[in-house]
């Protein structure tokens, strides 16, 4: 019988869930329970009295989701959950109907079980795997970049919870790999509204574009262009000094950078050479962060 696994990298994909000690807890089977696990919000109508075995029920859902036979595991879950719901078979049914939801796309539900889980058994030594379940299943949701992203903000929300909430567990060196990618996501989304504005001659809502990107999201991969693009707004408006902030805090942080030789070609244009004005957004934003303005 294949068991889960989640020593490599803390991925919730299936190629990867196979073989911790916690979930081999969860999958052994004739396990002597004893006690209850906590009172489920569940009306009466909802609870099924069964004859048969919770723990007859369980391995058999473990079965079929060995045969990757998903989504009649899933059910076999539920129905652990809805027969016995005061068990502790019934906590583990709910973690690992939330893992093959996840596994079979079937997010919605994924996240609804994630987070029945966290509510239910806040304290329980997996609820740093639910949690992270659950910020996963929204990640791969993650909309295209033309595309609203408020999706990609939740997503982010949860990641930052799961760091937060459980900095030294083995999920949360994955949470920041993904927290990266999606803060990145927002920030290029940012960008390109920005530079549409550019393009509008908006230089103040394209400024305001950028103001996110460099307040938010310095350490994105658009930081640079943002920092550029800001000289260029600021200079359309003939705010110099802030223009020359702007190419100076390139400057510093990113001397190879492409764009602030072209942002020090701008500002020299106008016969100024990039100075950092200690009262500027930009270096305040920047030494808040502890990078450097100068």
């Amino acid at each position: 019988m294949r068991l889960l696994n989640l020593s490599q990298g803390a991925s919730p994909e299936p190629s990867r869930l196979r073989g911790t000690a916690r979930l081999i807890a969860l999958a052994m089977l004739g396990f002597s329970l004893a006690g209850c696990a906590g009172m489920f919000d569940k009306k009466e109508d909802d609870v099924v009295i069964s004859d048969e075995p919770a723990e007859k029920i369980y391995n058999e859902g473990l079965t079929l989701m060995n045969k990757e036979e998903y989504e009649d595991a899933a059910k076999r879950f539920e129905d652990v959950d809805r027969q016995h719901p005061y068990s502790e078979w019934s906590r583990k049914a709910l973690l690992m109907l939330a893992y093959v939801n996840y596994t079979r796309g079937e997010y919605t539900e994924c996240i609804s079980a994630a987070k029945r889980y966290i509510a239910l058994h806040p304290g329980s030594p997996d609820a740093a795997y639910a949690q992270f379940l659950m910020a996963s299943a929204m990640y791969d949701q993650i909309p295209d970049i033309s595309r609203d992203q408020q999706g990609t903000q939740r997503a982010i929300e949860a990641l930052q919870d799961v760091v937060r909430k459980y900095p030294n567990s083995e999920y949360a060196v994955s949470a920041k790999k993904k927290l990266t990618i999606a803060q990145d996501q927002i920030a290029g989304k940012e960008m390109m509204v920005g530079r549409y504005y550019l393009e509008q001659r908006n230089y103040t809502g394209a400024i305001n574009r950028f103001k996110v990107v460099v307040t938010q999201y310095q350490t994105t991969r658009h930081v640079e262009e943002a920092l550029y693009r800001l000289t260029e707004a600021y200079m359309a408006l003939g705010i110099v000094p802030e223009a020359s902030t702007s190419a100076a805090v390139l400057g510093y942080n990113f001397p190879d950078s492409p764009w602030y030789k072209d942002a020090y070609k701008l500002v020299q244009s106008r016969g100024v050479d990039p100075q950092v004005n200690e009262a500027s957004w930009i270096a305040k934003a920047f030494k808040k962060v502890g990078l450097s303005a100068g």
